[in-house]
């Protein structure tokens, strides 16, 4: 059986424990009356929730890279960096394609929401409660530990599947099996976060109708980009998404309050 990458390992698994740390403040403002009620000290609670996060985040990892092996997913970029060899890989047009697109997403995902806001809807990303620094670091968490949940595990578990039921090792190239793939860690995304929903709003229809259309585009763009440019892309295009809700938009209100 054929080893891991153990440097990509630790390079992802290293960004990622340093994700949740960022994280912690945006919760700490959101959850704050929570996390001083629990039976246990405030520090003793973040220290646990990073060592789990660390310990979850190792172990999809590790078998991401197992079937990305398998199944021909690449991480272009940190294996260019970290390979001896020169690798036929165009960074800075995957960098470019990224950020492009990750911002795209961003601006139509604000426009959406506002049109949503003025239908009725009762729960919108204008809605902001935190200090922008901790939306900025709260970013840094979005990307590392969705990408690596849904698309590390979900689709690529997918695909995996496919292949062994299809007997199919290329399935990759498979564009209906892809793209299945992809819809279906979307809707899991989906339906995974429709409870945090109703914790803040009332469900209604239009409500349901808004976060599917809302979380439809944002993975069907970087699930795309996890297919045809790489694991980094679709972490890049997330993070510059994040920075046009978690930042951008946030200054801007408050810029013209």
């Amino acid at each position: 059986m054929k080893k891991i990458n153990r440097k990509i390992f630790f390079i992802l698994l290293t960004i990622s424990s340093l994700s949740v740390v960022a994280i912690m403040p945006y919760i700490l403002t959101l959850q704050k009356d929570v996390l001083e009620a629990a039976p246990i000290p405030l520090p003793l609670v973040i220290l646990i929730s990073i060592l789990q996060s660390t310990i979850l985040f190792a172990i999809l990892i590790f078998f991401w890279l197992k079937l990305s092996d398998k199944l021909g997913f690449k991480t272009p970029i940190l294996e260019k960096i970290i390979s001896k060899e020169k690798a036929n890989v165009d960074i800075k047009s995957i960098i470019k394609t990224s950020i492009i697109l990750g911002f795209l997403v961003g601006i139509i995902i604000v426009l959406l929401d506002f049109l949503f806001t003025t239908s009725g809807t009762t729960i919108s990303i204008f809605q902001k409660s935190v200090p922008i620094w901790q939306g900025f670091l709260a970013s840094f968490y979005g990307w590392i530990s969705e990408e690596i949940v849904m698309r590390l595990f979900f689709m690529t578990t997918i695909l995996w599947i496919a292949s062994k039921l299809l007997k199919n090792n290329n399935i990759i190239k498979n564009k209906t099996i892809v793209w299945s793939a992809i819809i279906i860690a979307a809707l899991v995304f989906w339906v995974w976060h429709l409870p945090i929903t109703a914790s803040l709003t009332t469900v209604t229809p239009l409500v349901i109708f808004r976060a599917l259309l809302l979380n439809g585009i944002w993975w069907l763009v970087f699930g795309w980009l996890y297919w045809k440019k790489g694991l980094e892309s679709a972490i890049i295009a997330h993070f510059s998404t994040d920075i046009i809700i978690q930042v951008v938009l946030p200054f801007s209100l408050l810029l013209f309050s």
